[in-house]
């Protein structure tokens, strides 16, 4: 750094200090896929985020994707990937395979990445605790998916578990697999495990990071800031459509229930978690 540099440093700093001061000892949750978790420089600044976080009082919370991973190892396997609606049918034999990507290569990459950062990573499953209890996808509405095999939604979540890991010097690092009642293993979209745990920690946030610029508009426009009217607007009239509807829904379920705010977060932009926690600007939506 040089004496020229240091005033613009000293700017950003002091610029940040209200944000430090206003989320110290709160929970936020990160959901963590996209770009962000593929390229090696956004890996890790990603992990340097989560740790300077964790430093000035902040209680990190991150949950991780890997949909892109399990197809790679499927095709190395030479098994084929089966698609309905948009979510991958899971069979006992992709099932192992699912566990083993994202229960151990993806999570013991991000865990490994926080912890040669300075952090204290703990690396989990929803098996562990157990932490995510799942049913089949569709049993809350009373229509199981039994087509999609073992794909699951979140039926409860184990708050003394994350307390006790957040509240202290580890940082959670959650695989989106939950243990139904008769001890299966479900696989369960990481939007919806990230946004059940927010809720249930009572999150100051939820970002969802994602390889989007955020939610846009009729126009094609970035929507900095949207609210439940508008979102239900948008996705009425097809604005908010494919992948991005049920990020969407996830984050305004989260703050339905009770969560204060939810983002829609660019994993792209460099840094993405500390501009949106600590700057006016932010880079992506904010749902209220």
């Amino acid at each position: 750094m040089t004496a020229t540099d240091a005033p613009s440093v000293a700017k950003v700093l002091t610029a940040a200090l209200p944000y430090i001061q206003r989320y110290q000892g709160k929970v936020v949750v990160i959901k963590y896929g996209g770009n962000a978790m593929t390229e090696d420089a956004l890996k890790a600044g990603f992990a340097r985020d989560i740790v300077l976080m964790k430093l000035v009082g902040v209680r990190p919370i991150v949950v991780h994707g890997g949909g892109p991973q399990i197809g790679d190892m499927l095709k190395r396997l030479g098994k084929e990937s089966r698609f309905i609606d948009g979510m991958r049918v899971t069979d006992a034999e992709t099932m192992a395979v699912v566990e083993m990507v994202l229960g151990g290569l993806v999570n013991k990459e991000i865990v490994n990445l926080i912890n040669q950062s300075g952090g204290r990573a703990l690396g989990l499953t929803g098996k562990d605790g157990p932490l995510v209890i799942a049913r089949p996808l569709g049993s809350a509405a009373g229509a199981p998916r039994h087509e999609l095999g073992y794909v699951g939604e979140v039926s409860g979540i184990n708050r003394k578990v994350l307390e006790y890991l957040a509240s202290g010097d580890f940082i959670p690092v959650i695989a989106p697999i939950g243990v139904g009642e008769d001890g299966a293993p479900y696989n369960i979209n990481a939007d919806l495990v990230a946004g059940k745990v927010a809720t249930v920690m009572l999150a100051e946030k939820l970002m969802l990071l994602t390889n989007t610029a955020g939610v846009l508009g009729e126009q094609g426009e970035l929507l900095a800031r949207i609210d439940a009217a508008q979102v239900r607007h948008l996705i009425d009239n097809g604005t908010i459509a494919g992948g991005m509807r049920p990020k969407v829904m996830t984050a305004l379920d989260a703050v339905d229930g009770g969560v204060r705010r939810a983002h829609i977060v660019d994993g792209r932009v460099p840094h993405a978690v500390l501009l949106e926690m600590f700057t006016d600007e932010g880079v992506g939506t904010l749902i209220e």
